[in-house]
């Protein structure tokens, strides 16, 4: 009589599991998404979407994108709300995890790759490559 809980604690576990990992856009858009490389502290995708092409839901941990060309994106979230993001050719932008659904708004087409960080995400910096400012140093004797 002990073994049927357990395996009904099992089969829920299996159940709230599937959602989070259906929601990687390697597994749940392969067109748009190809694994290029992975080791344990990086995996790289290759992004392309033709003109107006959209996604499906899906989610990223945290994350450096690198557009091979200009864009503009649209970002739908789980809650219904958007946005558009400007995305510059070459200029790499970090971006926290985030689930989305994202939208070519472009008639042309847009290619990227995507490098998400594995491990513990560090606090979110300003994009475009540039860093928060820092105090200045303690001068010594004071």
């Amino acid at each position: 009589m002990r073994l049927r809980p357990i395996l009904i604690l099992l089969a829920l576990l299996c159940l709230a599991a599937a959602p989070a990992m259906a929601q990687d856009p390697v597994k749940v858009d392969p067109k748009h998404y190809t694994l290029a490389f992975e080791n344990d502290q990086v995996r790289v995708l290759r992004v392309h979407y033709g003109p107006h092409e959209k996604s499906v839901m899906h989610e990223h941990p945290a994350l450096v994108v690198i557009p091979l060309s200009d864009a503009a994106v649209k970002f739908t979230y789980p809650d219904g709300k958007s946005e558009v993001r400007q995305l510059k050719a070459n200029e790499a932008t970090w971006m926290a995890a985030e689930k989305h659904l994202p939208e070519n708004l472009s008639d042309k087409d847009n290619n990227l790759f995507v490098v998400e960080l594995k491990g513990k995400a560090p606090a979110a910096k300003p994009s475009g490559g540039k860093s928060s400012a820092k105090a200045p140093a303690k001068k010594a004797g004071k």
